[in-house]
């Protein structure tokens, strides 16, 4: 399995037999480049211009999965689990779905927007993560400190921080200064991608930190 960063809160993720799921796609108004050409399932946490913008993307093929519950598209599960893009249960800023994913053996969650620390009950759902995609940047999500209390909560075996202040954003948001003082294990990939093979289970809470380039 091959994960690609494309910047803030999405990733192209390509399974072995070549399927490929986009997360969070954006338009160009926020400083990265905009993902274009065709993908098997697009998956859509929430509809703000930063994480729902299709009109690049080849859709003759593509499913669009924007809603809570259980699919079943290109071969590949789906899970999406209902949650706020804020504290006050979406008084500010609405809902948010965040995304389970069985790819070729592996548990990936991408929690979206996700705006305030889900109780144990909650998190529940999310046991056994392989892959934990997270953002970190506060002011519109969880900040570096919260995301840091929930990972240790998951327990995944390994995180990708994403939802982040970089160079090239162009809104405010934190940087990953606060989320890496509150975890270890963090490791720079160099790069915007990285190929997935084998067994996770002697890794926990193994932070990646990918390039958007």
């Amino acid at each position: 399995m091959e994960i690609t960063w494309l910047g803030h809160s999405s990733f192209l993720i390509k399974d072995s037999k070549g399927r490929t799921i986009l997360t969070d796609p954006f338009d160009n108004s926020i400083g990265y480049n905009t993902f274009s050409g065709d993908v098997d399932i697009v998956t859509i946490s929430h509809h703000h211009f930063d994480h729902d913008y299709t009109k690049e993307i080849s859709l003759k093929d593509t499913e669009i999965v924007d809603k809570v519950g259980h699919f079943y598209v290109s071969d590949i599960n789906i899970q999406g689990i209902p949650s706020y893009h804020d504290e006050v249960e979406g008084a500010k800023r609405g809902e948010n779905i965040i995304y389970l994913f069985q790819v070729d053996e592996y548990k990936l969650c991408h929690l979206g927007d996700l705006g305030y620390v889900p109780s144990k009950e909650e998190l529940k759902e999310l046991e056994n993560v392989d892959i934990l995609f997270i953002p970190v940047g506060g002011h519109y999500t969880i900040d570096g400190k919260e995301a840091a209390q929930i990972t240790k909560l998951i327990k995944s075996h390994m995180i990708i921080p994403m939802h982040y202040k970089t160079p090239d954003l162009t809104f405010p948001l934190e940087g990953l200064e606060t989320f890496l003082k509150h975890i270890k294990n963090a490791h720079k990939a160099n790069s915007n991608s990285i190929t997935i093979t084998g067994d996770l289970n002697d890794l926990e809470n193994h932070v990646e930190i990918l390039d958007y380039k």
